[in-house]
Protein backbone atom coordinates (compact mmCIF):
# COMPACT_ATOMS: atom_id res chain seq x y z
CA UNK A 1 0.00 0.00 0.00
CA UNK A 2 1.34 3.44 -0.94
CA UNK A 3 1.02 5.64 2.10
CA UNK A 4 -0.72 8.99 1.96
CA UNK A 5 1.47 12.06 2.41
CA UNK A 6 2.37 12.97 5.97
CA UNK A 7 2.00 16.67 6.77
CA UNK A 8 5.05 18.39 8.19
CA UNK A 9 2.92 19.86 10.94
CA UNK A 10 1.62 17.15 13.22
CA UNK A 11 -0.78 17.52 16.13
CA UNK A 12 0.64 14.37 17.73
CA UNK A 13 3.52 11.95 17.33
CA UNK A 14 4.12 8.48 18.75
CA UNK A 15 7.57 7.55 20.03
CA UNK A 16 8.44 3.95 20.80
CA UNK A 17 11.70 4.16 22.78
CA UNK A 18 10.81 5.04 25.40
CA UNK A 19 7.08 4.81 24.78
CA UNK A 20 5.57 8.30 24.77
CA UNK A 21 2.90 10.29 22.97
CA UNK A 22 3.87 13.83 22.01
CA UNK A 23 1.08 16.42 21.73
CA UNK A 24 1.52 19.79 20.05
CA UNK A 25 0.02 22.21 22.58
CA UNK A 26 -2.60 23.96 20.46
CA UNK A 27 -3.54 26.30 23.30
CA UNK A 28 -0.24 28.13 22.71
CA UNK A 29 -0.38 28.43 18.93
CA UNK A 30 0.43 30.50 16.96
CA UNK A 31 2.66 32.41 19.40
CA UNK A 32 4.56 29.34 20.64
CA UNK A 33 5.38 25.86 19.38
CA UNK A 34 5.44 23.68 22.49
CA UNK A 35 5.25 19.90 22.73
CA UNK A 36 3.77 18.06 25.69
CA UNK A 37 5.01 14.55 26.49
CA UNK A 38 2.46 12.01 27.74
CA UNK A 39 3.76 8.80 29.29
CA UNK A 40 0.48 7.54 30.78
CA UNK A 41 -3.12 7.21 29.67
CA UNK A 42 -4.14 9.65 32.44
CA UNK A 43 -1.94 12.35 30.89
CA UNK A 44 -3.46 11.63 27.47
CA UNK A 45 -6.98 11.97 28.89
CA UNK A 46 -6.03 15.27 30.50
CA UNK A 47 -4.53 16.50 27.24
CA UNK A 48 -7.80 15.72 25.45
CA UNK A 49 -9.97 17.31 28.15
CA UNK A 50 -7.88 20.48 28.39
CA UNK A 51 -7.69 20.83 24.58
CA UNK A 52 -3.95 20.43 24.27
CA UNK A 53 -5.09 18.30 21.34
CA UNK A 54 -8.46 18.85 19.66
CA UNK A 55 -10.37 17.91 16.54
CA UNK A 56 -12.49 14.75 16.46
CA UNK A 57 -10.22 12.62 14.22
CA UNK A 58 -7.06 13.62 16.12
CA UNK A 59 -8.74 12.88 19.45
CA UNK A 60 -9.59 9.37 18.25
CA UNK A 61 -6.01 8.67 17.16
CA UNK A 62 -4.55 10.08 20.36
CA UNK A 63 -6.94 8.03 22.54
CA UNK A 64 -5.85 4.87 20.74
CA UNK A 65 -2.23 5.58 21.63
CA UNK A 66 -3.38 6.30 25.18
CA UNK A 67 -4.47 2.66 25.43
CA UNK A 68 -1.08 1.55 24.12
CA UNK A 69 0.52 3.47 27.00
CA UNK A 70 -1.93 1.80 29.39
CA UNK A 71 -0.91 -1.64 28.15
CA UNK A 72 2.72 -0.78 28.88
CA UNK A 73 2.08 1.03 32.17
CA UNK A 74 3.77 -1.54 34.39
CA UNK A 75 4.71 -5.18 34.74
CA UNK A 76 1.34 -6.84 35.23
CA UNK A 77 1.02 -10.03 37.27
CA UNK A 78 -1.19 -11.61 34.62
CA UNK A 79 -2.81 -10.97 31.28
CA UNK A 80 -6.12 -10.75 33.09
CA UNK A 81 -4.83 -7.93 35.26
CA UNK A 82 -3.53 -6.18 32.16
CA UNK A 83 -6.89 -6.33 30.35
CA UNK A 84 -8.73 -5.12 33.45
CA UNK A 85 -6.40 -2.14 33.59
CA UNK A 86 -7.09 -1.49 29.91
CA UNK A 87 -10.82 -1.37 30.69
CA UNK A 88 -10.12 1.25 33.37
CA UNK A 89 -8.13 3.31 30.86
CA UNK A 90 -10.89 2.86 28.27
CA UNK A 91 -13.49 4.37 30.59
CA UNK A 92 -11.21 7.19 31.71
CA UNK A 93 -10.35 8.23 28.16
CA UNK A 94 -13.99 7.99 27.05
CA UNK A 95 -15.01 10.57 29.66
CA UNK A 96 -12.46 13.13 28.47
CA UNK A 97 -14.77 14.69 25.82
CA UNK A 98 -18.25 13.21 25.35
CA UNK A 99 -19.46 14.78 22.09
CA UNK A 100 -16.86 13.60 19.55
CA UNK A 101 -17.91 10.11 18.44
CA UNK A 102 -14.46 9.40 16.95
CA UNK A 103 -13.18 9.06 20.50
CA UNK A 104 -15.56 6.22 21.31
CA UNK A 105 -15.09 4.66 17.86
CA UNK A 106 -11.31 4.47 18.22
CA UNK A 107 -11.47 3.19 21.79
CA UNK A 108 -13.95 0.44 20.87
CA UNK A 109 -11.82 -0.56 17.92
CA UNK A 110 -8.83 -0.92 20.26
CA UNK A 111 -10.97 -2.85 22.75
CA UNK A 112 -11.73 -5.36 20.00
CA UNK A 113 -8.06 -6.33 20.15
CA UNK A 114 -8.10 -7.46 23.78
CA UNK A 115 -11.75 -8.33 24.41
CA UNK A 116 -11.47 -11.86 22.89
CA UNK A 117 -8.87 -12.64 25.55
CA UNK A 118 -11.43 -12.41 28.34
CA UNK A 119 -13.10 -15.57 27.02
CA UNK A 120 -9.96 -17.64 26.61
CA UNK A 121 -7.86 -16.88 29.68
CA UNK A 122 -8.73 -20.09 31.53
CA UNK A 123 -6.83 -23.19 30.36
CA UNK A 124 -8.85 -25.78 28.44
CA UNK A 125 -6.07 -28.24 27.75
CA UNK A 126 -4.72 -29.51 24.48
CA UNK A 127 -3.26 -26.58 22.56
CA UNK A 128 0.05 -25.12 23.71
CA UNK A 129 -0.94 -21.64 22.46
CA UNK A 130 -4.07 -19.52 22.45
CA UNK A 131 -5.15 -18.18 19.05
CA UNK A 132 -6.52 -14.67 19.52
CA UNK A 133 -8.27 -13.08 16.49
CA UNK A 134 -8.08 -9.38 15.71
CA UNK A 135 -11.18 -7.41 14.73
CA UNK A 136 -10.97 -8.48 11.05
CA UNK A 137 -10.73 -12.20 12.00
CA UNK A 138 -7.88 -12.65 9.54
CA UNK A 139 -4.81 -12.31 11.75
CA UNK A 140 -4.10 -14.62 14.68
CA UNK A 141 -1.45 -14.08 17.33
CA UNK A 142 -0.06 -17.02 19.29
CA UNK A 143 -0.18 -16.35 23.03
CA UNK A 144 1.20 -19.04 25.39
CA UNK A 145 -1.57 -20.94 27.17
CA UNK A 146 -1.71 -20.28 30.94
CA UNK A 147 -0.96 -23.11 33.35
CA UNK A 148 -3.85 -25.20 34.66
CA UNK A 149 -5.89 -23.30 37.22
CA UNK A 150 -4.56 -19.83 36.43
CA UNK A 151 -4.82 -16.93 34.03
CA UNK A 152 -1.17 -15.87 33.88
CA UNK A 153 0.18 -16.31 30.36
CA UNK A 154 3.46 -14.68 31.28
CA UNK A 155 5.34 -11.64 30.02
CA UNK A 156 5.37 -13.06 26.49
CA UNK A 157 1.60 -12.92 26.21
CA UNK A 158 1.48 -9.40 27.63
CA UNK A 159 4.14 -8.27 25.16
CA UNK A 160 2.14 -9.72 22.26
CA UNK A 161 -0.92 -7.74 23.38
CA UNK A 162 1.15 -4.56 23.69
CA UNK A 163 2.55 -4.99 20.19
CA UNK A 164 -0.86 -5.79 18.73
CA UNK A 165 -2.42 -2.69 20.30
CA UNK A 166 0.41 -0.53 18.99
CA UNK A 167 -0.06 -1.90 15.47
CA UNK A 168 -3.78 -1.18 15.65
CA UNK A 169 -3.22 2.40 16.83
CA UNK A 170 -0.80 3.01 13.97
CA UNK A 171 -3.34 1.54 11.55
CA UNK A 172 -6.03 3.93 12.84
CA UNK A 173 -3.66 6.86 12.29
CA UNK A 174 -2.69 5.82 8.76
CA UNK A 175 -6.30 5.16 7.76
CA UNK A 176 -7.28 8.65 8.95
CA UNK A 177 -4.46 10.14 6.91
CA UNK A 178 -5.66 8.34 3.80
CA UNK A 179 -9.29 9.26 4.54
CA UNK A 180 -8.27 12.94 4.65
CA UNK A 181 -6.78 12.71 1.18
CA UNK A 182 -9.86 11.01 -0.23
CA UNK A 183 -12.26 13.52 1.37
CA UNK A 184 -10.18 16.32 -0.12
CA UNK A 185 -10.53 14.85 -3.59
CA UNK A 186 -14.28 14.18 -3.31
CA UNK A 187 -14.97 17.59 -1.80
CA UNK A 188 -12.86 19.53 -4.29
CA UNK A 189 -15.13 18.27 -7.07
CA UNK A 190 -17.98 20.24 -5.47
CA UNK A 191 -16.06 23.53 -5.61
CA UNK A 192 -16.36 25.65 -8.73
CA UNK A 193 -13.42 27.51 -10.25
CA UNK A 194 -12.66 30.91 -8.74
CA UNK A 195 -14.65 30.14 -5.60
CA UNK A 196 -14.81 32.12 -2.40
CA UNK A 197 -15.52 29.80 0.51
CA UNK A 198 -16.13 30.26 4.23
CA UNK A 199 -14.97 27.88 6.95
CA UNK A 200 -15.45 27.67 10.71
CA UNK A 201 -13.23 26.47 13.55
CA UNK A 202 -10.14 24.42 12.60
CA UNK A 203 -10.25 21.28 10.46
CA UNK A 204 -6.68 21.00 9.14
CA UNK A 205 -3.66 18.89 10.04
CA UNK A 206 -3.89 20.18 13.62
CA UNK A 207 -7.26 18.44 13.98
CA UNK A 208 -6.48 15.19 12.15
CA UNK A 209 -3.67 12.81 11.24
CA UNK A 210 -3.38 14.16 7.69
CA UNK A 211 -4.45 17.02 5.45
CA UNK A 212 -7.64 17.70 7.35
CA UNK A 213 -11.37 17.39 6.67
CA UNK A 214 -12.92 20.67 5.48
CA UNK A 215 -9.44 22.20 5.34
CA UNK A 216 -8.32 19.25 3.22
CA UNK A 217 -11.04 20.10 0.69
CA UNK A 218 -9.88 23.72 0.62
CA UNK A 219 -6.24 22.66 0.26
CA UNK A 220 -7.01 20.23 -2.57
CA UNK A 221 -9.22 22.76 -4.38
CA UNK A 222 -6.55 25.44 -3.97
CA UNK A 223 -3.95 23.16 -5.56
CA UNK A 224 -6.34 22.76 -8.48
CA UNK A 225 -6.55 26.55 -8.85
CA UNK A 226 -10.19 26.73 -7.75
CA UNK A 227 -9.93 28.90 -4.62
CA UNK A 228 -9.97 32.69 -4.93
CA UNK A 229 -10.32 33.44 -1.23
CA UNK A 230 -11.25 31.87 2.09
CA UNK A 231 -13.24 33.64 4.81
CA UNK A 232 -12.25 32.31 8.26
CA UNK A 233 -14.48 32.90 11.27
CA UNK A 234 -12.52 33.59 14.44
CA UNK A 235 -14.60 30.91 16.24
CA UNK A 236 -15.29 32.25 19.71
CA UNK A 237 -14.65 31.53 22.47
CA UNK A 238 -11.54 29.39 21.89
CA UNK A 239 -10.52 31.26 18.71
CA UNK A 240 -9.57 28.15 16.72
CA UNK A 241 -10.24 29.94 13.44
CA UNK A 242 -8.14 33.00 14.28
CA UNK A 243 -5.30 31.12 15.95
CA UNK A 244 -5.11 27.83 14.03
CA UNK A 245 -6.90 27.93 10.67
CA UNK A 246 -5.49 31.34 9.77
CA UNK A 247 -2.03 30.04 10.70
CA UNK A 248 -2.40 26.99 8.46
CA UNK A 249 -3.78 29.00 5.53
CA UNK A 250 -1.03 31.59 5.85
CA UNK A 251 1.67 28.94 5.81
CA UNK A 252 0.06 27.26 2.82
CA UNK A 253 -0.18 30.62 0.99
CA UNK A 254 -3.92 30.25 0.43
CA UNK A 255 -5.56 33.72 0.31
CA UNK A 256 -7.81 34.32 3.29
CA UNK A 257 -9.52 37.03 5.34
CA UNK A 258 -10.33 36.65 9.04
CA UNK A 259 -13.76 37.77 10.21
CA UNK A 260 -15.55 37.78 13.55
CA UNK A 261 -18.33 35.24 13.92
CA UNK A 262 -20.94 38.00 13.85
CA UNK A 263 -19.76 39.24 10.43
CA UNK A 264 -20.81 36.05 8.60
CA UNK A 265 -24.32 37.25 7.65
CA UNK A 266 -23.00 40.53 6.27
CA UNK A 267 -20.38 38.73 4.19
CA UNK A 268 -22.93 36.35 2.72
CA UNK A 269 -25.12 39.30 1.80
CA UNK A 270 -22.43 41.56 0.31
CA UNK A 271 -19.86 39.07 -1.02
CA UNK A 272 -20.27 36.24 -3.47
CA UNK A 273 -19.65 33.20 -1.25
CA UNK A 274 -19.82 29.98 -3.22
CA UNK A 275 -19.75 27.42 -0.42
CA UNK A 276 -19.41 26.94 3.32
CA UNK A 277 -17.23 24.05 4.49
CA UNK A 278 -17.23 22.73 8.07
CA UNK A 279 -16.14 19.61 9.89
CA UNK A 280 -18.12 17.49 12.34
CA UNK A 281 -17.74 15.88 15.75
CA UNK A 282 -20.72 13.56 15.42
CA UNK A 283 -23.22 12.90 12.64
CA UNK A 284 -26.48 11.19 13.57
CA UNK A 285 -28.14 8.57 11.38
CA UNK A 286 -30.54 11.16 9.94
CA UNK A 287 -27.72 13.61 9.06
CA UNK A 288 -28.09 15.97 12.02
CA UNK A 289 -24.55 17.15 12.70
CA UNK A 290 -22.85 18.25 15.92
CA UNK A 291 -19.92 20.58 15.37
CA UNK A 292 -18.22 23.55 16.98
CA UNK A 293 -20.61 26.09 18.46
CA UNK A 294 -21.62 28.60 15.78
CA UNK A 295 -21.99 26.02 13.00
CA UNK A 296 -25.78 25.93 13.32
CA UNK A 297 -26.11 29.69 12.89
CA UNK A 298 -23.90 29.56 9.78
CA UNK A 299 -26.16 26.88 8.31
CA UNK A 300 -29.26 28.99 8.93
CA UNK A 301 -27.59 31.98 7.28
CA UNK A 302 -26.43 29.84 4.36
CA UNK A 303 -29.98 28.60 3.73
CA UNK A 304 -31.30 32.17 3.74
CA UNK A 305 -28.63 33.33 1.28
CA UNK A 306 -28.78 30.17 -0.88
CA UNK A 307 -25.17 29.21 -0.20
CA UNK A 308 -24.30 25.47 -0.36
CA UNK A 309 -23.42 24.16 3.11
CA UNK A 310 -21.08 21.15 3.12
CA UNK A 311 -20.05 18.97 6.06
CA UNK A 312 -16.76 17.11 5.64
CA UNK A 313 -16.03 14.21 8.00
CA UNK A 314 -14.73 10.63 7.96
CA UNK A 315 -17.07 7.66 8.19
CA UNK A 316 -15.93 7.15 11.80
CA UNK A 317 -17.80 10.36 12.67
CA UNK A 318 -21.12 8.91 11.50
CA UNK A 319 -22.99 7.37 14.42
CA UNK A 320 -25.84 5.23 13.12
CA UNK A 321 -26.70 4.27 16.70
CA UNK A 322 -27.74 7.89 17.31
CA UNK A 323 -31.02 8.42 15.46
CA UNK A 324 -31.07 12.23 15.53
CA UNK A 325 -29.25 15.27 16.84
CA UNK A 326 -31.47 15.43 19.89
CA UNK A 327 -29.68 12.36 21.23
CA UNK A 328 -26.18 13.83 20.91
CA UNK A 329 -24.67 14.90 24.26
CA UNK A 330 -23.42 18.50 24.18
CA UNK A 331 -20.35 19.25 26.23
CA UNK A 332 -20.63 22.27 28.53
CA UNK A 333 -17.22 23.79 29.23
CA UNK A 334 -16.08 26.30 31.83
CA UNK A 335 -17.66 29.77 31.78
CA UNK A 336 -14.13 31.15 32.32
CA UNK A 337 -13.38 30.36 28.68
CA UNK A 338 -16.14 32.83 27.72
CA UNK A 339 -15.45 35.59 30.23
CA UNK A 340 -11.69 35.47 29.55
CA UNK A 341 -9.54 35.13 26.43
CA UNK A 342 -6.25 33.29 26.93
CA UNK A 343 -6.25 34.15 30.60
CA UNK A 344 -7.20 37.82 30.20
CA UNK A 345 -10.56 38.74 31.73
CA UNK A 346 -12.94 40.43 29.27
CA UNK A 347 -16.17 40.54 31.31
CA UNK A 348 -16.81 42.13 34.71
CA UNK A 349 -15.76 39.99 37.64
CA UNK A 350 -18.60 37.78 38.79
CA UNK A 351 -20.31 37.67 35.38
CA UNK A 352 -22.13 34.41 34.66
CA UNK A 353 -21.78 32.82 31.23
CA UNK A 354 -22.77 29.75 29.24
CA UNK A 355 -20.38 27.68 27.18
CA UNK A 356 -21.90 24.84 25.16
CA UNK A 357 -18.88 23.75 23.10
CA UNK A 358 -21.01 22.37 20.26
CA UNK A 359 -24.35 22.86 18.56
CA UNK A 360 -26.37 20.60 16.26
CA UNK A 361 -27.18 21.56 12.68
CA UNK A 362 -30.42 19.94 11.43
CA UNK A 363 -30.00 17.75 8.36
CA UNK A 364 -32.36 19.82 6.12
CA UNK A 365 -29.85 22.71 6.32
CA UNK A 366 -26.97 20.56 5.01
CA UNK A 367 -26.41 20.36 1.26
CA UNK A 368 -24.16 17.29 1.32
CA UNK A 369 -21.86 15.32 3.63
CA UNK A 370 -18.43 14.48 2.20
CA UNK A 371 -16.76 11.29 3.46
CA UNK A 372 -13.78 9.23 2.32
CA UNK A 373 -16.21 6.77 0.72
CA UNK A 374 -18.10 9.35 -1.30
CA UNK A 375 -20.59 12.20 -0.98
CA UNK A 376 -23.84 11.61 0.92
CA UNK A 377 -26.87 13.56 -0.26
CA UNK A 378 -30.38 13.90 1.12
CA UNK A 379 -32.11 11.85 2.34
CA UNK A 380 -29.12 11.21 4.61
CA UNK A 381 -30.84 8.42 6.51
CA UNK A 382 -30.44 6.36 3.31
CA UNK A 383 -27.18 7.67 1.85
CA UNK A 384 -25.22 7.60 5.12
CA UNK A 385 -26.35 4.08 5.90
CA UNK A 386 -25.23 2.96 2.44
CA UNK A 387 -21.78 4.55 2.77
CA UNK A 388 -21.19 3.25 6.29
CA UNK A 389 -22.02 -0.29 5.21
CA UNK A 390 -20.23 -0.16 1.85
CA UNK A 391 -17.50 -2.63 2.79
CA UNK A 392 -16.19 -2.83 -0.77
CA UNK A 393 -15.10 0.81 -0.60
CA UNK A 394 -13.68 0.29 2.86
CA UNK A 395 -11.65 -2.68 1.62
CA UNK A 396 -10.45 -0.74 -1.42
CA UNK A 397 -9.29 2.04 0.88
CA UNK A 398 -7.13 -0.39 2.85
CA UNK A 399 -5.60 -2.31 -0.06
CA UNK A 400 -5.13 0.03 -3.02
CA UNK A 401 -4.39 3.55 -1.82
CA UNK A 402 -2.97 5.73 -4.58
CA UNK A 403 -0.57 8.57 -3.97
CA UNK A 404 -2.08 12.03 -3.86
CA UNK A 405 -1.56 13.94 -7.13
CA UNK A 406 -0.36 16.96 -5.16
CA UNK A 407 2.53 16.98 -2.71
CA UNK A 408 1.68 18.13 0.80
CA UNK A 409 4.26 20.72 1.75
CA UNK A 410 2.96 21.49 5.22
CA UNK A 411 3.27 24.80 7.03
CA UNK A 412 6.74 26.33 6.90
CA UNK A 413 6.87 26.97 10.62
CA UNK A 414 9.65 26.33 13.06
CA UNK A 415 9.55 22.73 14.23
CA UNK A 416 11.59 20.53 16.48
CA UNK A 417 13.47 17.55 15.02
CA UNK A 418 11.19 14.88 16.43
CA UNK A 419 13.50 12.00 15.53
CA UNK A 420 16.33 13.07 17.81
CA UNK A 421 14.93 15.54 20.33
CA UNK A 422 14.44 14.65 23.96
CA UNK A 423 11.02 15.91 25.04
CA UNK A 424 10.67 16.73 28.73
CA UNK A 425 7.44 15.76 30.40
CA UNK A 426 5.31 18.84 31.00
CA UNK A 427 2.51 19.29 33.50
CA UNK A 428 -0.85 19.16 31.78
CA UNK A 429 -3.47 21.58 32.96
CA UNK A 430 -5.12 24.91 32.22
CA UNK A 431 -2.90 27.64 30.91
CA UNK A 432 -1.85 30.16 33.55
Amino acid sequence: MIKSPVPKTRSFLWKTRPAALLLLDQRRLPQETQWVTCRSWEQVALGIRDMVVRGAPAIGCVAAYGLVLAAQARKFRSLGEQTRYLEKAFNGLLKARPTAVNLKWALERMRNVWSPLTNVLSPKGGEEFLATPLRDNRNFYRIPRPPQGGEDVGEGGQAVLQQTLEREAKRIEEEDRDANRRMGEFGAELIEAGATVLTHCNTGSLATAGLGTAFGVIWTAARAGKIRKVFVTETRPYMQGARLTAWELKNERIPFELITDSMAAHMMKTEKINAILVGADRIAANGDTANKIGTYSLAVLAAHHHVPFYVVAPISTVDLATSSGGDIPIEERSMDEVTSIQGKRMAPKGSKARHPAFDVTPAPLISAIVTERGVAERPFVTSLHRLVNDRSKAQARQTSCEASPAVWRGPRAEHVDLSTADFPALTLGPRP
